[in-house]
């Protein structure tokens, strides 16, 4: 795999400066938007506006033409009218510029007269040795460098999910999406527009390499160079995976993709088989591959797929098993020593079955810690799933009914929810399986917040967290046949 630097997409996704075009102290204009953003979000990187009048552009110095900047900048962002676009990016690559986004629309998107201008872009690129995404794209996100170069502001805080769309939307719609369902924000992720230049395989290679990256979200609605993307997946999937939800399909999603970047889709099968020779997980929703990439970045490969589910309430035990059972999970009967063992903590009104019922506990705290580590401890068993129903609100209580002063009812309760947070993590780490949590309950609830920022994967339902844990299985499955493959092929 090469390294990170090497690829097209490093002084893009990392630049130290930038050349900006297209921005202005008139704040309406989307130009100034996303460098509004760019210096909301903390961007500690030189950057140089670049506008032929004037002097000062949101209180940085501005240069009337790109070759009076005073250094060569690592990155050209383009947001002009699509008339002096080309005119743009040739005076870039005399300044010596190597890399560009552009955002800019008007290209192969729309009609023959789009193709003709895109087709001038591109030739001045090879002419001056250019790299760029877009055009049509949205920009880039890397929350690691505090750049968001995109014209909504980002309230998410770093994560591991890298991700590569056709749809600019797909980034900046996940913003609020990723922060407040699971308290996470992307590694690094890149809007591509119509892929005049950089595509899908770029992207691929570099979230690869990505030291930040643990997981790869894919948003496709065509893929231009198949050998070299079947190539990159399985290259990439042996060692980091990769889920990709594509929406073209469908003869709606064809017209769709077709007015949106200018791509021709193709078949739904034909998508399918590729996926399957590149070792890619196939989500079916947005909502999917946000999921699995969340349990796939934070969770062990299990070494199966036998899974034990732990709960306090029938219902969300029962709706986990049928999940399960639908996601290829199996749900093995426990050992007599697992059972041995947690006779002490389950009540005559529970249930040792698997799922494991407990209703209700005489410590709650047994919950975050006696009872997980003994069925992780089951050697019938690869993963657990956990329905979680505690709330601050209950603990509080208890310490009220247990005299606990008022004043100090406050730090217990952050203390308790800390620790057992805490506890179930460690769990998760010490016996390298994965451990996913259900809960209807949201981050408002310290419990889930907790969990999560622990790196515990909390999801919104049963459904959602077996669905999950069925590509953690899926991965293993792709990942030992991508090994098998390339062994065969060494061997040969």
């Amino acid at each position: 795999m090469s390294t990170i630097t090497q690829s097209p997409l490093y002084k893009i996704a990392c630049p130290e400066s930038i050349a900006f075009f297209g921005a202005s102290n008139n704040f309406s204009a989307m130009g100034s938007s996303i460098l509004n953003a760019i210096l909301g979000d903390g961007y500690e990187g030189r950057i140089f506006p670049v506008h032929p009048e004037e002097k000062r552009v949101m209180d940085i110095e501005a240069y009337p033409r790109v070759g009076d900047l005073p250094r060569v900048p690592d990155m050209a962002y383009i947001v002009l009218p699509t008339r002096i676009v080309a005119e743009t990016l040739r005076a870039c690559g005399q300044k010596g510029i190597r890399r560009a986004v552009i955002v800019t629309a008007g290209f192969s998107e729309v009609g023959t007269e789009g193709m003709a201008r895109q087709e001038e872009i591109k030739a001045i690129a090879r002419k001056y040795h250019i790299r760029f995404t877009g055009p049509n794209c949205i920009g880039v996100v890397n929350a690691h460098m505090k750049l968001n170069a995109t014209f909504i502001p980002s309230t998410c805080r770093p994560g591991f999910i890298g991700m590569a769309s056709q749809s600019g939307s797909f980034i900046t719609q996940m913003f609020d999406y990723l922060g407040t369902r699971f308290g996470r924000g992307f590694s690094t992720g890149f809007s591509l527009g119509n892929e005049a230049d950089i595509d899908m395989v770029d992207c691929i290679r570099y979230l690869g390499a990505c030291p930040n990256t643990r997981a790869i979200a894919l948003y496709i609605e065509s893929i231009r160079r198949g050998r070299a993307f079947i190539e990159a997946a399985r290259e990439v999937s042996r060692t980091k995976p990769i889920v990709a939800f594509y929406v073209g399909g469908s003869e709606n999603g064809k017209k769709a993709c077709l007015s949106h970047t200018g791509s021709l889709a193709g078949p739904d099968r034909l998508y399918d088989g590729v996926f399957k020779q590149s070792g890619i997980i196939r989500a079916r929703s947005v909502e999917e591959m946000f999921d699995f990439c969340y349990a796939l970045g934070a969770c062990p490969v299990p070494k199966g797929n036998r899974a034990v589910i732990q709960t306090h309430s029938g219902g969300p035990g029962a709706a986990a098993a049928d999940a399960c059972d639908r996601s290829g999970i199996e749900l093995p009967a426990l050992s007599t020593v697992t059972l041995e063992k947690l006779g002490p903590y389950v009540p005559h009104t529970g249930s040792v079955n698997n799922p494991v019922d407990l209703t209700y506990t005489k410590n709650p705290l047994d919950f975050f810690q006696a009872i997980p580590r003994i069925l992780l401890e089951e050697e019938g068993a690869d993963s657990m799933l956990v329905y979680f129903l505690a709330s601050a609100a209950m603990i509080r209580r208890a310490l009220a009914g247990l005299s606990v002063p008022e004043e100090e009812i406050d730090d217990q309760v952050l203390k308790i929810v800390d620790e057992q947070c805490a506890s179930m993590a460690a769990l998760m780490t010490s016996h390298d399986k994965p451990v996913l949590g259900f809960s209807f309950l949201t981050r408002e609830n310290q419990f889930i917040s907790g969990l999560q920022d622990k790196g515990v994967p909390v999801l919104p339902s049963p459904e959602r967290a077996a669905r999950a844990l069925g590509a953690l299985v899926e991965y293993r499955r792709l990942r030992e046949k991508l090994f098998r493959s390339k062994r065969n092929d060494f061997v040969s």
